[in-house]
C-alpha cells in the first residue's frame, strides 16, 4: 500500500517543529538554496557554485539527487499556500534545470549558468514579502573598497 500525502505531512511535522511558520520556512529555503547554488567558490574565477553543479557532474544519479533537493523548495512553497501558478512556475524552473542538466557535458555547463533554485527562492521570497511582511529581511551590501 502506497503512503498517502498525509503520511508524509505527519513525518515532516515530527521532523520540523515550525513547518508552517513563515519566518522559519524562509530560513530553511534560504539555507537550502545557499547549499545548492552558492556554497563553494571556484578558485581563480571566484564563481560561486553549489551542490547542484557539483553533484550534477555524476551522470544520472547526480541529476536525480539535485532534482529531489530542488523539489523540496517547491514542497515548502506548497505548504506555505502559494498560488498554483507560482508552484507551476517553480516546477518549470526545476524541470528545465533537470532536463537540460542531464545532457552530458553541455548540461554540466548549463548548471553553472541556470540556477533554478535561486529563481525559485526569489519567487518564494516575493510571496513572503507580500503576504508575510514580518519575515522580511533587509539585505544590504557591504561597501567595497
Amino acid at each position: 500500500m502506497a503512503p498517502s500525502p498525509q503520511d508524509f505531512d505527519a513525518i515532516f511535522d515530527n521532523l520540523i517543529a515550525d513547518r508552517t511558520d513563515p519566518a522559519a520556512l524562509r530560513k530553511r529555503v534560504e539555507s537550502l538554496e545557499f547549499v545548492l547554488e552558492r556554497s563553494f567558490t571556484i578558485p581563480g574565477i571566484n564563481r560561486p557554485v553549489g551542490l547542484d553543479a557539483i553533484v550534477g557532474l555524476v551522470p544520472v544519479l547526480g541529476d536525480i539527487v539535485t532534482a529531489a533537493m530542488g523539489a523540496y523548495l517547491i514542497w515548502e512553497a506548497r505548504n506555505l499556500g502559494m498560488p498554483q501558478w507560482k508552484i507551476w512556475r517553480m516546477i518549470g524552473n526545476l524541470g528545465i534545470d533537470t532536463a537540460l542538466g542531464a545532457i552530458p557535458l553541455a548540461g554540466d555547463a548549463f548548471d553553472f549558468i541556470f540556477r533554478s533554485n535561486t529563481r525559485n527562492l526569489r519567487i518564494i521570497k516575493r510571496h513572503l514579502d507580500k503576504h508575510h511582511p514580518g519575515t522580511m529581511v533587509v539585505e544590504g551590501r557591504a561597501r567595497e573598497r
